[in-house]
């Protein structure tokens, strides 16, 4: 682990997360590699418009400028681009003023190998396959999808977060697949004391409470939210599972299986992460949603 990276809280972000390289990736899908490059060093002093993480990064950057000292926040850059490509992105970075100085530019390949060593706490791309290698290396990950949700007014950062799959492991939503609802709501009843196991989100979730908890008798930047499709008597397990792990979640929804996507708007969510896409399809014409690919939901032989 870097000695200057060790204690800051770092979203790794891949640039067609970051900006809205759709133009440029047309170019990639019909005309190949090299007409790529050539349209992007063409283009390298045109500035890429914002992509579906822009907001958040920014939010996320400014957390900085509350806090005494060293910086407490990263963001780092990793893309399939190669550095010669890549010069238009951290033009576009210079541009909007992003302080994001540290990048990988892994020339066509995945570059989910390098979040380990920058430290990276969570991993948010567009391509599917990137997301799975890190969530199977044991990183926080998802697949931004495109939506029409427009910015929150807020200042404040505000995460939402699934439960089963996402924060949380999916022991309990593989009794529901296979055994049925009813099945679902004995189980957790019978195991409403005992813990649930982490899902790949918990470590993401436990680095921003320690971050929240900087800003003790001050207003906080980021604020969090558990948005689950659970209710009564299966919130239990839930709460008595956070307390275990110490972990404080500002704002809890059971919603009992209804739409999600109203409620998160209601929030003012800047990104909810859910593993089931039914979820993701709601939620993302409110909000920004990355998908899980975690779980038993992603399973397509179970």
């Amino acid at each position: 682990m870097s000695p200057q990276l060790g204690d800051k809280l770092v979203i790794a972000i891949s640039s067609r997360a970051l900006f809205d390289l759709s133009e440029s990736h047309k170019v990639f899908e019909e005309e190949g590699l090299e007409a790529y490059s050539k349209y992007q060093i063409a283009h390298e002093d045109t500035v890429l418009e914002p992509g579906e993480a822009f907001p958040m990064v920014e939010k996320f950057l400014r957390i900085n400028e509350q806090l005494e000292g060293d910086a407490r926040v990263e963001v780092i850059l990793l893309s399939r681009n190669s550095a010669d490509t890549g010069l238009r992105v951290f033009n576009s970075i210079n541009h909007y003023g992003l302080s994001i100085t540290r990048a990988a530019f892994s020339g066509g390949e995945s570059p989910y190998r390098y979040i380990a060593p920058f430290n990276g706490h969570l991993f948010l791309s567009t391509d599917a396959q990137d997301v799975r290698h890190a969530l199977d290396h044991g990183v926080a990950a998802a697949t931004l999808l495109t939506s029409s949700h427009t910015e929150s007014g807020s200042e404040q950062l505000r995460f939402a977060f699934d439960g089963d799959a996402v924060v949380f492991s999916d022991e309990a939503e593989k009794v529901y697949k296979l055994e049925g609802l009813d099945a679902f709501a004995k189980s957790e009843k019978a195991s409403a004391k005992t813990p649930l196991s982490g899902g790949p989100f918990k470590s993401f979730l436990a680095a921003l409470h320690s971050l929240q908890s900087e800003f003790k008798g001050r207003d906080c930047p980021i604020r969090t939210a558990l948005v689950t499709a659970r209710s009564a008597p299966a919130h239990e397990r839930v709460i008595r599972t956070l307390r275990a792990w110490n972990i404080r979640i500002d704002e809890s929804l059971f919603l009992g299986g209804l739409s999600k996507g109203e409620f998160l708007k209601a929030y003012g969510a800047d990104v909810f992460f859910d593993d089931q896409q039914y979820h993701c399809q709601s939620a993302k014409n409110h909000v920004a949603t990355g998908h899980v690919p975690h779980g038993i939901a992603n399973n397509p032989s179970a």
